[in-house]
C-alpha cells in the first residue's frame, strides 16, 4: 500500500535562498576559489572583506580590490578578523590554518565554509544557473562538484531563453496586484489568481506583456478570470471587465 505522505530521505541539505544583503562576509584567501566565492556573495549584495597577502592574489580578486568592490586586508588571517562577521569563507592551501579558523567560527557561532573540506562546512556552494531573478542551484552535498556543474548546464540548456524576462514581468504584475488588492485577507485569492495567470499564459506571452496589458488584466482579478493575451488586446467589451481603481465595474 503506498505511503500517504512523502517518505523521508535523509542525508540531504536544506536548500535555502540565504539573504545576506548588507551582511558582513569574511573571505580568507585570494586565489581562484576565493574569486568564485567573492563573486557569489557580491551577487547577493553582501559587504565583503578579503584577508590575504597581496602576493597570493588571483587577478580577478585583485581587480575587485582595485575597483573598491570589497574591503581588503593585506596580511594573513588573525582571530580578530572574525569580529562582526556574519559568514566566513576560507579558500587557502593550509589545512591546519583552515581547521583553526573553523574551530574559531564554531566558538563564535559564525556560519563557515572551508573550501574542499565538507566536514568543516555549515553549508555548501552549489553550481548555480542565473538568469535575472531566476536562480537554480544544483548540489551534490559535497560528493561531486564537477558533476553538479554538468547537471546545471544540462538543465540550463533546456530552459527557454526568455524565462528570466518572464519572471520579471510576473514580479511587476504581482506588485501591481498588491496595490489594487492590499488587504491581508485577500492573500489567498491573490495567490490563486497569480497562479492561474502563470499556468494559463505561455512564457512568450508573459515576456510580451506590457504595463498597459497588466492594467487591463487586473480588471479580471475581482471575478477571478484570466483571459488570454490576445483576448485582452482585442478588448472584447462583452466579456472584458475594466478596472477603475475601486472594484466597481461598468
Amino acid at each position: 500500500m503506498p505511503e500517504e505522505y512523502p517518505a523521508i530521505q535523509g542525508g540531504g541539505s536544506l536548500i535555502l535562498a540565504w539573504q545576506i544583503k548588507n551582511k558582513r562576509v569574511l573571505v580568507v584567501g585570494g586565489g581562484e576559489v576565493a574569486a568564485g566565492r567573492i563573486l557569489n556573495v557580491l551577487n547577493a549584495d553582501a559587504n565583503v572583506t578579503v584577508v590575504s597577502p597581496r602576493d597570493g592574489l588571483n587577478k580577478e580578486v585583485a581587480y575587485r580590490i582595485d575597483k573598491g568592490q570589497v574591503e581588503y586586508v593585506d596580511r594573513k588571517f588573525e582571530p580578530s578578523d572574525l569580529d562582526g562577521a556574519d559568514m566566513v569563507l576560507t579558500a587557502i592551501d593550509d589545512p591546519e590554518a583552515s581547521t583553526q579558523i573553523w574551530k574559531l567560527c564554531k566558538e563564535k557561532k559564525v556560519a563557515a565554509n572551508i573550501a574542499d573540506v565538507p566536514p568543516e562546512c555549515d553549508f555548501y556552494f552549489g553550481s548555480v544557473h542565473r538568469d535575472g531573478p531566476l536562480q537554480i542551484m544544483i548540489s551534490t552535498n559535497g560528493n561531486g562538484p564537477k558533476l553538479a556543474s554538468i547537471v546545471r548546464k544540462q538543465i540550463a540548456a533546456n530552459l527557454p531563453d526568455n524565462i528570466g524576462a518572464a519572471i520579471q514581468k510576473v514580479g511587476l504584475l504581482r506588485r501591481k496586484l498588491r496595490k489594487v488588492a492590499p488587504r491581508t485577507e485577500e492573500g489567498p485569492k491573490r495567490m490563486q489568481w497569480m497562479s492561474k495567470v502563470c499556468e494559463s499564459w505561455s512564457l512568450e506571452d508573459l515576456v510580451e506583456m506590457e504595463e498597459d496589458d497588466m492594467e487591463k488584466l487586473l480588471g479580471f482579478y475581482q471575478p477571478g478570470e484570466v483571459p488570454s493575451l490576445d483576448r485582452l488586446r482585442l478588448g472584447d467589451s462583452s466579456e472584458t471587465y475594466v478596472f477603475d481603481g475601486s472594484f466597481g465595474w461598468w
